[in-house]
C-alpha cells in the first residue's frame, strides 16, 4: 500500500477522469474513512481505506478479483457484438479501471467466470501451462452412455489440434447429463469434444475452476463477489 493524493486515489477505483473526480472531492461528496473531504491534493494512506462516493462505501483496493455467475445471452467480451457484455452486470467503476474477464464462456454458457484488472493475474490465469481443471456441466442432445464416457476419458481427436484431448474426469449424471473436467482450456472444448465423440452440447455449466466451487460463492445468476486471499488461493486446484 502506499500514500497518494485524494484525486490519484478516486481515479484508479473507477470512479472517472482526474479532472471529475476532483470536481466530485470539491463538490463534498467524498468521505474517507467517514470523514468528508474537500481538497483533491490531500495526501491519503491507502492502508485500510474506506471511501464514501455519493453516499456509497467503497473499500480502497489496488487491484479487484471478482467471480461472476455468468448467466446465458452475455458476452465475455469487452466490445459485444449481438449481446450484452458481461461488464454491464458489474458496477461501472470496474469498466474504468478496465477489469476484463480471464478466459471466456460462450454468449449461452453460464457459470463461474473469473474478472479481474490485474495484468499478472489475468495473464497466469489463461495460461495452458498452469494445467488448472475446469469443471463442467454440459447437458447432451443425445443420450449419454457408456462409449461416449469411455471416448472422453480416452481422448477424441479435433481439428486443428495435433494430438487427441482426453477429460481428466467424466462422469454421467443423468440420461442426458454429464460432469467433464478439463484442463486444456481450448476454444469450444467440451462442445467440439462432444461433438467429435458423436453427441451433440445443448447446454454449459461451469461449476468450478481449481478448487473454487460456484455454489460455495452463494451467487445467483447475474451476481458477482470479491475474492478474498483464501479463495484466490482455491484457484490454483
Amino acid at each position: 500500500m502506499s500514500k497518494l493524493s485524494l484525486d490519484r486515489i478516486l481515479q484508479s477505483q473507477g470512479f472517472g477522469t482526474r479532472k471529475y473526480c476532483r470536481t466530485l472531492i470539491e463538490d463534498g461528496e467524498v468521505a474517507v474513512n467517514g470523514v468528508v473531504q474537500d481538497n483533491y491534493k490531500t495526501v491519503v494512506d491507502t492502508e485500510s481505506l474506506v471511501l464514501t462516493v455519493f453516499e456509497e462505501e467503497w473499500r480502497y483496493r489496488e487491484h479487484v478479483y471478482i467471480a461472476l455467475y455468468k448467466p446465458a445471452n452475455y458476452e465475455c467480451s469487452r466490445k459485444p457484438s449481438h449481446h450484452p457484455g458481461v461488464l454491464t452486470l458489474l458496477p461501472e467503476q470496474f469498466t474504468w479501471r478496465e477489469v476484463q474477464p480471464v478466459g471466456r464462456l460462450d454468449h449461452d454458457t453460464t457459470g463461474m467466470l473469473l474478472m479481474s484488472d490485474d495484468g499478472p493475474f489475468i495473464h497466469a490465469q489463461s495460461s495452458p501451462k498452469r494445467h488448472v481443471p475446469k469443471v463442467y456441466q454440459a447437458t447432451t442432445a443425445e443420450p449419454v452412455t457408456d462409449a461416449l464416457v469411455a471416448q472422453l476419458l480416452g481422448g477424441v481427436q479435433l481439428h486443428d489440434e495435433p494430438a487427441p484431448l482426453a477429460a481428466l474426469v467424466c462422469e454421467k449424471k443423468g440420461e442426458h447429463q454429464l460432469e467433464i473436467v478439463l484442463e486444456q482450456g481450448k476454444y469450444h472444448q467440451v462442445k467440439r469434444m462432444l461433438a467429435a465423440a458423436g453427441n451433440h452440447c445443448s447446454a454449459l455449466h461451469r461449476s468450478a475452476i481449481g478448487g473454487l466451487q460456484l455454489a460455495s460463492l452463494g451467487l445467483q445468476e447475474g451476481e458477482w463477489c470479491y475474492l478474498d486471499e483464501a479463495q484466490l488461493a482455491l484457484l490454483a486446484g
